[in-house]
């Protein structure tokens, strides 16, 4: 159903009973990314499916920054009546769950990030992927959807997707294509990795349970996950066997099995 703040337009849909257990897509997904999980766990969880700004059936009229969104989503949590929530988010959506957590730690009781990062850590760096993110905000604007989602599919970073079944394959390209190019393009000036802050000087600061998820085959991930783990006195590092970037697509049981495994010790 939708929530309005400000006159955005948030989609959330919720399954089950229990602690709140919020899940935050990545880039291109949507709250359909984690539709098989959520029969996982709906027995022991409040399980929160938002689709992010620029994203599924969230309507927004302009770019959001990562800051202005967190504070959105502590107006949404409050329409809830959620004081505290468990976080997982992939990628974007792990960017999102960081951010949010350095924002408001008093509205986090555990925090799960899977291929994720704090963002960057030179004023250069971010100005870089900043002009970078904006060009491809443009060209996704100028030459649609379906061209940037054969350019997106075949970047390196998703090789490793290329061994999934068709079926699945097609699943995940299917939701790529069902944004729109404003959507797309605005989720990435406002929320990309070079327009939000760098977290990298606070993660020292966070004191609740975090679980670093990154597949061995997504080297960069890896080796981010390994320096964030450095900085995290709480957190606890999984280093995900055959898997790429999107270790809740590429191994579903292991993703499963050790996400439940944390919740259940930590909530």
């Amino acid at each position: 159903m939708y929530y309005t703040i400000d006159r955005k337009q948030y989609w959330l849909k919720e399954v089950g009973s229990g602690p709140p257990l919020l899940l935050l897509h990545g880039f291109t997904g949507s709250s359909e990314s984690w539709q098989q999980y959520v029969e996982k766990w709906k027995d022991r969880f409040r399980v929160l499916l938002l689709d992010l700004p620029g994203h599924g059936k969230t309507k927004t009229q302009a770019p959001i920054r990562m800051e202005d969104f967190c504070d959105d989503l502590g107006q949404l949590l409050d329409q809830l009546s959620i004081s505290k929530v468990n976080l997982l988010g992939y990628s974007l959506g792990g960017r999102t769950a960081l951010s949010f957590t350095v924002m408001k730690p008093e509205r986090v009781q555990s925090l799960m990030l899977e291929s994720a990062s704090p963002g960057l850590g030179s004023p250069d760096e971010q100005l870089a992927r900043k002009t970078k993110d904006e060009a491809l905000a443009e060209r996704i604007l100028e030459q649609g959807v379906t061209s940037f989602v054969d350019y997106w599919e075949n970047l390196p970073l998703f090789d490793s997707q290329n061994k999934l079944p068709d079926s699945i394959q097609n699943r995940i390209r299917q939701e790529r294509l069902s944004h729109t190019e404003r959507g797309l393009a605005d989720s990435l000036i406002g929320m990309g990795t070079g327009a939000q802050p760098s977290w990298w000087g606070e993660l020292g600061d966070i004191r609740l349970p975090v679980l670093l998820l990154a597949g061995e085959m997504d080297q960069k991930f890896v080796g981010i996950a390994e320096e964030m783990h450095q900085s995290m006195p709480s957190s606890k590092l999984k280093i995900i066997p055959l898997s790429g970037h999107a270790i809740h697509v590429e191994q579903p049981q292991k993703f499963d099995t050790i996400v439940h495994e944390f919740l259940l010790e930590n909530v």
